[in-house]
């Protein structure tokens, strides 16, 4: 009777955990009575046919040589590679708007390999693995303050945080009306405008100062005589248009 031959342990790559399964292919499998991963046994195994077997894998570190043992001897060696467990330590930007479409960076360790990326349950609508350290991910759609992960061979990560904002809304203006030229104050009074990073009176931007989550003063640009609309930007998105008047100087 020949030894076992090994030609193939897949997934050849796990968490360090162990306890997941994976499937050795070969021949002369029969009457199997050892699989080993480096010096530990598999926590068990099933011979399910002479070329295949499922073998549950046992808690390592590094490559392994996996051997399978039968009363012909022992096979050769396919190398098992356990891999780290992710670690997130940061995402950026953490906040962005329920429609989604933010694209995040998530920096930490262990990151090779991710075959996951997930938003509170939901998958991130893209991602790009650029390096062991570093994954871009694209926000699904969402609500709320949730918990970012990152998963890969080596298992699933801690969590980041990200909050997904509500789109401001604007109410008032006050004064709803001014000079054409440029300095007239005016304030903004509506919701979600803590993160605003712009206000626009029609193209123009204007400076601003955030006062809260429910007021912001604004310095109206210069511009023709008539009606503009103005808005804010944040985190959250755009903002609905109010409509602030540009009156002209007396003519003598």
């Amino acid at each position: 009777m020949a030894p076992p031959v090994l030609t193939s342990v897949v997934p050849n790559t796990g968490p360090a955990a162990g306890t997941n399964p994976v499937t050795l292919t070969g021949s002369q499998f029969t009457g199997a009575t050892a699989v080993t991963f480096g010096s530990a046994a598999a926590l068990s195994y099933t011979v399910n046919t002479p070329s295949t077997i499922t073998a549950t894998v046992p808690p390592g570190t590094g490559t392994v040589n996996v051997t399978v043992r039968t009363p012909a001897g022992l096979s050769n060696t396919i190398a098992y590679s356990y891999a780290p467990t992710p670690a997130l330590s940061a995402i950026s930007p953490n906040q962005g708007p329920t429609s989604g479409g933010t694209s995040v960076v998530l920096t930490g360790a262990g990151l090779t390999g991710a075959t996951a990326v997930s938003f509170g349950g939901t998958p991130a609508t893209s991602y790009t693995v650029n390096s062991a350290t570093q994954v871009t991910a694209v926000a699904p759609p969402g609500t709320g303050s949730v918990a970012c992960t990152v998963t890969g061979p080596g298992g699933t990560s801690n969590s980041v945080i990200y909050t997904y904002l509500a789109a401001p809304a604007l109410t008032a203006l006050s004064p709803a009306q001014g000079p054409t030229g440029a300095g007239a104050a005016v304030t903004l009074t509506g919701t979600g405008l803590t993160t605003t990073f712009a206000v626009h009176f029609g193209a123009a931007p204007a400076a601003f100062t955030v006062v809260s989550d429910t007021t912001a003063i604004a310095i109206a640009p210069a511009g023709p005589a008539g009606s503009v609309p103005v808005n804010v930007t944040t985190s959250g998105g755009s903002s609905n248009s109010l409509t602030y008047q540009r009156v002209a100087p007396p003519a003598i």
